[in-house]
């Protein structure tokens, strides 16, 4: 399982320079990786989450699904916690920025081609659970940082998200066990097959837009690195013990923890007139560093099991 984890890090990297190298190259220019981005959450992403379904029903699915849900939720509260304790409010200092670059992880960009590669489809209907507390947590908790507000206005976005859509259709056919017909079958397979690919060239193209050389003169921003791609997966994997769970949960759920920063982040802080560039940095930094990490976080879980 490394050696196919170690792989998928080493084709992410290279599709990454691809991206990257597009973007230099004015192949890509800065409102077409947007779009590219928004094509992927809102339509590959939901496409791949819908086909994880096209399964046959088994009860040992239901019961691994309830099992994951138990572990994102416990992922969340280990990165909470790590989050306020760590991070310490000061003036002049991005508080609230950084405690959402570590609590809320680039799951569907970054977690969905892992979990593929690991396990297939077996792997993403089980990361719908990690989705589904993502979704529900960023939209309330998330958005109530970033405002400053305590209202939960912001949940019905929640329901409308493409993502949580996805999983509510799949979950109905998976339940009714309705097969999709062969040609849409086969036709959302070849969308699918564009996630990671599309996923990869618009991180390349998002890092090489950051000022590599100002983010090396910030010692903060690698602190916040080392602790959401570090400290937080290190010890949900060291919780995850406490609970006998199979390995295809917890490898999914610690694929999710371990991805980098959210880039939801830097659009909500455009949303409500914080540091953008910031956040941008940390979602940069921590994808880069996240190709060598994430990896190295499924070795170390596969030596403690």
């Amino acid at each position: 399982m490394a050696g196919i984890v170690l792989d998928q890090a080493i084709i992410m990297f290279i599709i990454i320079l691809v991206g990257a190298g597009c973007f230099k190259l004015h192949l890509l220019s800065k409102e077409t990786v947007s779009q590219i981005s928004g094509m992927v959450l809102k339509v590959v992403n939901p496409i791949v989450i819908l086909m994880a379904y096209q399964k046959e029903y088994k009860p040992e699915l239901v019961k691994n699904l309830g099992r994951t849900f138990i572990l994102s939720i416990v992922s969340f509260g280990i990165a909470m916690a790590v989050a306020y304790v760590c991070i310490r409010e000061k003036k002049g200092r991005e508080t609230v920025i950084e405690r959402f670059s570590c609590i809320y992880s680039n799951c569907g960009f970054m977690g969905i081609p892992l979990v593929m590669a690991m396990f297939g489809y077996d792997g993403v209907f089980y990361l719908t659970a990690f989705l589904t507390v993502f979704n529900a947590l960023v939209w309330s908790h998330g958005v109530m940082q970033m405002s400053g507000e305590k209202s939960l206005k912001s949940l019905g976005k929640v329901l409308r998200s493409p993502a949580i859509i996805a999983i509510v259709i799949g979950m109905i056919l998976f339940f009714a066990r309705i097969e999709l017909p062969p040609v849409i079958a086969e036709t959302f397979e070849e969308i699918g097959s564009l996630n990671s690919p599309l996923a990869m060239i618009v991180a390349g193209a998002t890092i090489i837009q950051t000022d590599l050389r100002k983010v090396f003169q910030k010692p903060r921003i690698f602190y916040i690195c080392s602790l959401k791609l570090f400290v937080i997966p290190v010890l949900a994997v060291l919780v995850f013990q406490l609970f006998p769970y199979e390995k295809i949960v917890e490898m999914t759920v610690l694929a999710a923890v371990a991805a980098p920063s959210a880039a939801i982040c830097t659009m909500q802080c455009l949303n409500y007139h914080r540091n953008a560039a910031y956040a941008s940095e940390l979602f940069g930094m921590t994808t880069l560093i996240s190709i060598a990490t994430m990896p190295l976080m499924m070795i170390y879980y596969e030596i403690l099991l």
